[in-house]
């Protein structure tokens, strides 16, 4: 105990320095934007190759999971394949062109290197960034369901925005009905648990149903797996929320696809005439 105290007297000027300098920096980064971006893009790539290393030392332990996902994947793409010929999927390629939704979309796969779960406000990051063309408000999903949106991108690494986020909304809807549409966020109680707001009154909701996104943003296509809904609020309120039992594992995520929609820039062109 003497030496600690004699530690803090011989440095107390150095340390009062360097308290004085964290100080700096935390006003520098939370009011100047441009440093606050340049920080966070460094913390990245730093925190990045750490976590890296530290996933591939632990991947080894979920191959078996991995594989049954991939086994899950390939047989859902080819009944795809077989059964709906409104989709054109070419093997050589990554784009998608779907007669049905309209919309073209690239997918880029990725692998989660780290995944937070148990906090209000929940991120993940993946090993591609941007010299993988990844950029901010991409969708990232998987074979079960959606994952979240891409926030922040360095050169090799993205930090994904997780659905377990209560900043997360997102448009969703009763699985292949176009006339009810809520909005998906979290209470950050139960990372296997989202809650599904605005919907309808007149909304016939059922346990069991199927929740998917809805695809009145650029982000999400329409018709990626959400969950179902395991509990409705008694009273039929205006408000009528919903939780809905997530397909996806949240505290067992690995691989993932970054999806980019072709037609946003263009969409949101649109838009901002239509706000003026």
């Amino acid at each position: 105990m003497q030496q600690i105290i004699y530690f803090f007297q011989k440095f107390k000027y150095f340390l009062f320095f360097i308290l004085l300098e964290l100080i700096a920096l935390t006003f520098t980064f939370n009011n100047l934007r441009f440093h606050k971006s340049k920080f966070i893009n460094s913390a990245n790539s730093v925190t990045g190759g750490f976590l890296t290393t530290l996933s591939n030392s632990t991947e080894y332990l979920g191959l078996k999971s991995e594989n049954k996902l991939l086994s899950e994947e390939n047989t859902r793409l080819k009944n795809l394949l077989g059964k709906n010929t409104s989709v054109n999927f070419d093997i050589d390629s990554t784009v998608m062109d779907s007669t049905k939704y309209h919309q073209k979309y690239t997918f880029t796969n990725a692998k989660i290197i780290n995944n937070n779960y148990s906090k209000p406000f929940n991120f993940i990051t993946i090993n591609k960034g941007k010299n993988q063309n990844i950029d901010k408000e991409m969708a990232v999903i998987n074979s079960k369901g959606i994952i979240g949106i891409t926030e922040n991108s360095s050169n090799n690494y993205t930090r994904v925005q997780s659905i377990l986020n209560k900043n997360s909304g997102i448009n969703a809807r009763l699985k292949g009905n176009d006339f009810y549409y809520g909005t998906l966020k979290w209470n950050s109680i139960d990372y296997n648990i989202v809650q599904l707001h605005d919907m309808p009154r007149q909304a016939p909701l059922k346990i069991g149903d199927t929740i998917e996104t809805g695809g009145k943003s650029t982000i999400f296509p329409e018709g990626i797996p959400i969950g179902t809904i395991s509990k409705i609020n008694k009273g039929n309120t205006a408000n009528n929320q919903v939780d809905v039992t997530l397909f996806n594992d949240m505290s067992n995520l690995g691989y993932v696809y970054i999806v980019k929609n072709l037609d946003k820039e263009e969409l949101q062109f649109l838009e901002n005439i239509s706000n003026e």
